[in-house]
């Protein structure tokens, strides 16, 4: 029985904690969260105990951590966690700083602990089945990958204000998955965005609408598409047009039933954001965390994914900034 610490109560925490209640060979035995009260839900529903991060972090009885706490506290979190031998979950961004990312891995690998990072998109069944037949050669090499990507509604601005900005916040999934996607590193970035959707947003210093072109050594490219307004619901779709011909991930709809009248057709709206779209890849994930930790498998995405994606994020910010591409080191 894999013993997990879960860091952070709030609505990530509760996500994976309801995976983890779900899966056999694991077993919530304590949280922590700076909210009292969010700490005792969660503590009500898991039966675990409520105890001080540092003291979850040096447990003997705990054998894993879950690091759902804001993104400024992951470094001092995972440098503790990989120095008492414990295997890591931590949500994305690792960090905002790629040198603290870098320490962190340094701690990981010298302490030889199994580390996954949080893109829970790639366990999606369509986008995880969409990669699958891209490396089965269906549609023979990409040339091109375009994602969509767009929340229903913008998140307050005391959220915006400390969230790093859309790149390193929302495309950053996106990032991940072209890579996922793509199989080839990018090496050229070139980033645009404006405040559309709330200009209180463009006086925070971020933008609620952005566009980013990749592309890679061997020319190949990949579009990717945010905005924080979508009045039709959560759009989540991937495009890959390759040599042989096009693969195709569309909107996961609240119903898949049609109505067909004289006035035309209509289909039910997308599913109105991130905990419907994608319950099953958290559980996925959290079964594919227990996997590796507990010597199952390898832990995938790892810490070299939350790296690669933060340069990534870091590079929009400051293409868009300067207004021209961007060069990324490989």
């Amino acid at each position: 029985m894999l013993r997990i610490g879960l860091l952070g109560c709030g609505r990530i925490g509760q996500v994976h904690a309801r995976s983890l209640q779900a899966l056999e060979g694991a077993q919530i035995v304590a949280v922590a969260d700076a909210v009292p009260a969010a700490a005792q839900g969660l503590a009500a529903t898991t039966g675990a105990d409520i105890r001080a991060v540092d003291e979850i972090l040096v447990a003997a009885d705990v054998d894993a951590v879950i690091i759902g706490t804001p993104t400024d506290s992951h470094f001092d979190q995972i440098i503790g966690a990989a120095k008492h031998g414990k295997a890591i979950f931590c949500e994305k961004p690792v960090d905002m700083s790629v040198d603290n990312i870098h320490a962190c891995m340094d701690a990981v690998n010298t302490a030889g602990v199994p580390f996954m990072t949080g893109f829970n998109r790639r366990f999606d069944p369509n986008f995880a089945a969409l990669r699958s037949r891209i490396r089965a050669g269906d549609i023979g090499a990409v040339e091109l990958v375009t994602i969509t990507s767009r929340d229903p509604s913008p998140p307050p601005i005391s959220y915006i204000e400390r969230s790093g900005g859309l790149f390193r916040d929302m495309m950053i999934h996106d990032f991940d998955m072209a890579r996922f996607l793509m199989g080839e590193e990018f090496i050229r970035l070139h980033a645009v965005g404006s405040a559309l959707v709330d200009s209180e947003i463009g006086v925070a210093g971020d933008v609620d609408t952005a566009a980013v072109i990749l592309t890679t050594a061997s020319g190949r490219i990949c579009q990717i598409s945010n905005s924080r307004r979508a009045s039709y619901g959560y759009d989540q779709r991937i495009e890959v047009h390759g040599a042989d011909g096009m693969l195709r991930a569309e909107n996961q709809l609240e119903s898949t039933v049609e109505i067909a009248t004289k006035a035309g057709f209509r289909r039910d709206p997308a599913q109105h954001f991130f905990l419907e779209r994608y319950g099953a890849a958290y559980l996925a994930e959290m079964r594919a965390f227990v996997a590796a930790a507990t010597g199952g498998a390898s832990a995938d995405p790892g810490i070299v994914d939350g790296l690669r994606a933060q340069i990534m994020a870091d590079a929009a910010t400051l293409s868009r900034e300067r207004g021209q591409p961007v060069e990324l080191a490989v």
